[in-house]
């Protein structure tokens, strides 16, 4: 299927040591593979000069799954159909469906027990309400062009409403909320916006250049750098969740005791921050910056009605 693939997608013919060296296989083993594929019906053409391809037109035939990978599409399917985005979770219902049209009667079995008793994400799955997570197919498709895109966007600290354009570089989703990092024209600088605070998005004509190579790791980190450096008393017993979950890049840690790591990381959202800890309870505890201890004395205040 593979060698199929590559003969159909290439704008040119290729050889048979071309092929030899990129599956890793002898020049005897892709003869034996080109037999099958005549077998198969396939229209492999052959030239002397430039070497193999196959009928313009040919269409591969529709991928069947095994077992295995039919498991694996199920669990990310599952995984997408947990999120809180009420488009994102109708879209993988359409896949799913799709995927079971075309299925024979026992794998179309497996795929719905597996369905049926594989939960991922719980919580997520039966605990929340889904809601619209904004255009997300539309700055996909400004990535993928490379457009840039113009918007209006509501501040989350003042709900004040500008328009924006930007060089959408990455999507990103949080775990309940999309998120395009871009450069920010408005700025002159790379910036995160969250999608649910866009409106009247739409891809221009523009086309943008890239500044230098885009890397996804230092775009979702270093969209911390311009935050506050924020330490932390972490009990070992949460460390590995706090690590796995928190939403920027720790950049220093110290062993303080047996039971205790501080935690240095920066970020530029401390309401955000100031919430998301509240999950760790006791089992973290803020050291700086002052400004995030009164914002966690106000807001326990707040819940205790005081």
């Amino acid at each position: 299927m593979k060698m199929i693939l590559m003969l159909q997608e290439s704008k040119k013919r290729i050889t048979v040591d071309e092929l030899a060296d990129m599956f890793d296989v002898s020049r005897r083993t892709i003869f034996r593979d080109f037999n099958v594929l005549s077998e198969l019906n396939v229209p492999v053409t052959w030239d002397q000069y430039s070497g193999y391809g196959v009928m313009e037109g040919y269409k591969v035939p529709p991928l069947m799954f095994n077992s295995r990978e039919l498991a694996t599409i199920m669990v990310g399917l599952n995984f997408v159909k947990s999120q809180v985005d009420k488009q994102l979770v109708e879209d993988a219902k359409g896949v799913e469906l799709k995927i079971k049209n075309v299925l024979p009667d026992e794998l179309k079995e497996f795929m719905n027990s597996l369905d049926d008793r594989t939960v991922v994400d719980p919580f997520l799955h039966f605990g929340s309400e889904k809601k619209d997570g904004g255009n997300w197919y539309l700055v996909s498709s400004a990535i993928s062009q490379k457009k840039k895109l113009s918007f209006t966007y509501k501040s989350q600290s003042d709900e004040k409403v500008t328009n924006r354009i930007i060089d959408p570089y990455l999507l990103v989703f949080y775990r309940d909320h999309w998120n395009v990092i871009g450069f920010s024209e408005k700025r002159d600088a790379i910036r995160n916006f969250v999608l649910d605070r866009m409106d009247e998005a739409k891809i221009l004509e523009e086309n943008y250049e890239e500044r230098g190579k885009i890397n996804a790791e230092a775009l979702i980190f270093n969209s911390n750098e311009s935050g506050q450096i924020v330490e932390v008393l972490v009990d070992k017993t949460a460390d590995r969740s706090f690590r796995a979950n928190l939403p920027t890049k720790v950049f220093r840690e110290i062993v303080v005791s047996d039971k205790k790591i501080k935690v240095s990381f920066k970020f530029n959202n401390l309401d955000y921050m100031n919430e998301w800890l509240l999950q760790f309870g006791k089992r973290v505890e803020i050291i700086t910056p002052k400004e995030l201890i009164e914002k966690r004395d106000k807001l326990l205040r707040s819940m205790l009605g005081k």
